[in-house]
């Protein structure tokens, strides 16, 4: 099984694909200097495969790489940031953290 995260900026999202499948998505709107991921979604399918949580490194890893602050409005996201306070955390400005649960 191979997966791969990419962006879809025609969409507005980020996608992991198994083994070429859309398995599922996060979605983003970009305003200014941030990112706000609102919402992340995993198919059926490919339920407890950790998919989730490849996605949300590879957006999160997506929107360092751009040198963009991320609003995590998604609670899937915010979790995960919650988790994995290193290396992610640095990316949501100190001022937003509280209203995300961080």
């Amino acid at each position: 099984m191979s997966t791969e995260v990419t962006d879809v900026p025609e969409q507005s999202r980020y996608e992991i694909r198994v083994d070429g499948d859309v398995a599922g998505f996060a979605d983003y709107s970009i305003r200014g200097d941030h990112v706000t991921f609102s919402h992340t979604e995993i198919d059926d399918a490919y339920e407890g495969q950790g998919l989730g949580s490849k996605l949300a490194r590879g957006a999160l890893d997506g929107a360092r790489e751009a040198g963009l602050a991320v609003f995590p409005a998604c609670p899937f996201i915010a979790r995960y940031i919650k988790r994995h306070p290193q290396p992610y955390l640095e990316l949501v400005p100190e001022h937003v953290r509280a209203k995300y649960g961080l």
